[in-house]
């Protein structure tokens, strides 16, 4: 399975779905600055104090989109497998109880009135606009659950999953690329080097962007849309992943771009987190890392519970 068996299969499955969530909490307070706003006001690493808070977020606290994934996470564990109506009813249940933060698109097709199927496509052929990054930023414990299955499976999950809030394809196939690139590094490998495969296995019709925005010369100075949406997103988080050699690097990286920094972090972390492990995210960004969960029985989540979620997942 994994070069280092079980342990190495863990500890990967885990720095992916906590390393997520810490690039989601360190982003946070920076969400819509200026680029190099981190750096500038933490401008060497491995000082301390990174998880400031601010924004209206409480040091260490994850945003809608660890909550989200939590939610597909458990959904996934209690119902035995991909059950979409029990996904889309548990965000439901979340949107309806105030969360501090939930995407304008997301929120519209869970409170819409419409059903789990016909919600998002609805959504979708109104207002003709759905490539926001709401569902690639919770990916990373789909992406986690489906890798043993291999690249059609788990690309196939993550569509349907991102289906459910996004009616856009060039959603789902850039959440799709996600999934296969935790894959890839949850069995050990390098999972830039699973790039061409992966676009590969995309619709002819959304290959071209993604080959522009996930090339090895693409800067996102480059982007043509905000990093809001899913394209520059997912470049984003890739681009920080090739130019640095560490999770704390990638994560700098990425929240340095400035814009939507916790959903470009928590895509960022999630790679990162696969590629390097639990490990070695540094212990003073998971010990004040917390997920409430609105709407779910004032239930706050710690590091050590992300990792049991990851390891039930994994298993």
């Amino acid at each position: 399975m994994v070069r280092n068996g079980w342990a190495e299969w863990g500890r990967r499955a885990a720095g992916a779905v906590v390393g997520s969530a810490v690039g989601d909490a360190l982003g946070a307070p920076f969400e819509f600055g200026p680029e190099g706003a981190f750096s500038a006001r933490f401008p060497e690493p491995g000082t301390g104090g990174e998880m400031c808070g601010g924004g209206g977020w409480d040091p260490g606290e994850a945003t809608d989109d660890t909550q989200m994934a939590v939610l597909v996470g458990e959904s996934l564990l209690e119902r035995g497998g991909l059950d979409l109506p029990d996904v889309f009813a548990r965000f439901q249940r979340w949107a309806a109880s105030e969360p501090k933060d939930i995407g304008l698109q997301t929120e519209d097709v869970l409170t819409g009135g419409l059903p789990w199927d016909r919600a998002a496509r609805a959504h979708f052929r109104v207002s003709l606009r759905a490539a926001g990054n709401g569902s690639l930023m919770r990916a990373s414990t789909g992406a986690v659950r489906f890798a043993r299955g291999g690249r059609t499976v788990t690309m196939d999950a993550a569509r349907r999953i991102a289906a459910l809030t996004h009616g856009d394809p060039a959603v789902w196939e850039g959440t799709a690329v996600f999934h296969e690139l935790v894959r890839v590094a949850l069995l050990g490998g390098d999972p830039l080097t699973a790039l061409p495969d992966a676009l590969a296995s995309l619709p002819a019709e959304q290959r071209p962007r993604y080959a522009t925005v996930l090339a090895p010369d693409w800067h996102p100075g480059l982007a043509t849309e905000f990093n809001g949406a899913v394209w520059p997103c997912l470049g984003s988080a890739v681009w920080a992943l090739r130019t640095t050699d560490s999770f704390e690097g990638a994560l700098r990286a990425a929240i340095d771009l400035g814009g939507d920094t916790d959903t470009v972090a928590a895509v960022t972390g999630g790679l990162a987190g696969a590629r390097y492990g639990l490990d070695a995210i540094p212990a003073r960004w998971t010990e004040p890392l917390h997920v409430p969960l609105p709407g779910f029985g004032g239930r706050v989540l710690r590091a050590a519970d992300l990792t049991d979620l990851a390891h039930r997942l994994a298993g």
